[in-house]
């Protein structure tokens, strides 16, 4: 786009002042970190504060409605992007929409901190869903803005920034456990609250090194057609309050409802892509490409959200968590893979650029990671059939590994090649078809989920571990044909 040319033409000639990288990814990269404490803290107490009973300071609904809110949750924080995407797009530019999803973020854990019972946790979660939805389209797509299509710096910038994620991904479990533990599930989520606080301070401080990139909108919306989707927003919000006060909407189908509404959603921006005049002949065989890649993200999310739904009940009730006599919080477990990130991150960025045009391929990247996935959920049959509190935490540690190098094979690669095959005017759009791919697996994590059983979990594991297998094997087959519909984007 003609407003970021200058910028991504000073990045990178000059501008390699932070770790070789332009400095503006600094600042991209705090913002993302404190957005991850404030979201990873609170969703690593959120699960418990649905299930635990009343005296435990929880609100005591089932199990397998917990885990349908935190999937359909996790699916609304990726739906969300589309809304954050296009208004960058055709409002405000990327820049000011992610500052002011920021604070709707911030808005949202202090809902949750001070409004008792569920009326605080649909309030709470609304606001931080699409807040959070907002800031990491916009936040990836002005990563993505820093660099040409031809920059080999682009996938090492990105693992960069994905550590960043991940430092917020280690502390903020930790530190909110902690708390919550301590004074109660409101205050974990006030701890949050604050961490998004600072990251908005940050952000405000270091706005100046974007250097303009991401100040306007690509594709205005003309001012004549502002009433027509002023009147769609408000006929949503009418259409989703009646469902759920007519009982359309439970909490027990609440993930299936976002799974069927991703679906829809992203059938129509392939759709949208792929019939728009502005998209040229070389775009749209891109768009294609990327359909293959958006499945196997989308299988793989399903399984690495499981973090977010079976994971904690592991965690809570089959996990030895006895350490030299004392029994740490179950949600501290949410930490491990972040530390794994923190370790290994450096290293997958490093090996890319050291192999530079010989790595292997987005497609092949994929394929490892959605087969990794597969083989992780493997893994947990021999840990898991023991009973209460036998779970060895170094196997559930090797399991979290496994999880580990799968994210680093498909996630930051998956965000680096939303960007590379963007059409020129669904620049910010694209980022959000990735993440509507995570939408996706994040919903399908809680409706998968309500077929874990704990006391016979072997067959869950079977049947999930190796159908992510066959696709990774299916997708590294196709992978020629895909690199061909790629038209020359590595």
């Amino acid at each position: 786009m003609s407003n970021t040319t200058e910028p991504v033409e000073r990045s990178e000639k000059e501008d390699r002042g932070f770790f070789g990288q332009p400095f503006a990814l600094a600042n991209l990269f705090g913002v993302e970190m404190w957005e991850r404490f404030s979201f990873y803290g609170m969703q690593g107490i959120l699960i418990y504060y649905l299930y635990y009973s009343v005296s435990d300071g929880g609100l005591g609904i089932s199990q397998a409605a917990a885990t349908s809110i935190v999937g359909a949750y996790g699916g609304t924080v990726y739906l969300s992007t589309i809304l954050g995407a296009w208004v960058a797009d055709r409002l405000l530019g990327s820049e000011r929409t992610l500052f002011y999803s920021a604070s709707l973020v911030m808005a949202g854990h202090i809902a949750l901190s001070v409004l008792p019972g569920m009326w605080g946790v649909g309030v709470g979660l609304v606001m931080v869903a699409f807040g959070s939805g907002g800031l990491k389209a916009n936040a990836t797509s002005l990563v993505g803005d820093l660099y040409s299509e031809q920059d080999n710096r682009r996938d090492a910038g990105f693992s960069i920034f994905y550590m960043g994620i991940n430092i917020g991904g280690l502390v903020g479990p930790l530190l909110t456990g902690a708390v919550q533990d301590a004074w109660g599930f409101h205050a974990g989520f006030a701890l949050a609250a604050v961490g998004m606080a600072l990251g908005l301070i940050q952000y405000t401080l270091g706005r100046k090194h974007l250097h303009g990139i991401g100040a306007e909108p690509g594709n205005p919306l003309p001012a004549d057609k502002r009433a027509l989707y002023i009147g769609i927003a408000i006929a949503a919000i009418v259409v989703v309050a009646v469902a759920s006060i007519t009982g359309l909407i439970t909490a027990d189908n609440m993930s299936d409802v976002v799974v069927g509404l991703t679906i829809v959603a992203s059938v129509g921006y392939f759709l949208l892509m792929l019939t728009s005049k502005k998209v040229t002949k070389v775009e749209r065989s891109r768009v294609f490409a990327f359909i293959p890649m958006f499945i196997a993200s989308a299988a793989f999310w399903s399984l690495f959200q499981q973090q977010f739904t079976t994971v904690p009940v592991i965690s809570d009730k089959l996990l030895d968590r006895n350490l030299f006599g004392w029994d740490f919080p179950p949600t501290w477990v949410q930490s491990i893979n972040p530390v794994f990130i923190i370790i290994f991150a450096g290293v997958f960025a490093a090996m890319w650029t050291k192999l530079g045009d010989r790595q292997p391929s987005s497609p092949i990247k994929f394929a490892l990671g959605t087969g990794t996935m597969g083989l992780a959920f493997l893994a947990f049959i021999p840990i898991t059939g023991g009973g209460p509190n036998s779970a060895p935490l170094l196997g559930l540690a090797g399991v979290l590994l496994l999880f580990t190098f799968a994210e680093l094979f498909l996630s930051p690669v998956g965000l680096s090649l939303a960007t590379k095959l963007a059409p020129e005017h669904f620049h910010t759009q694209m980022v959000a078809l990735f993440f509507l791919s995570v939408a996706l697996g994040s919903s399908m994590a809680g409706t998968l989920a309500g077929y874990f059983d704990i006391d016979d979990s072997r067959p869950f594991f079977l049947i999930i571990g190796f159908s992510s297998i066959g696709i990774g094997v299916l997708l590294a087959l196709a992978s020629p044909w895909i690199k061909k519909l790629m038209q020359g984007v590595k």
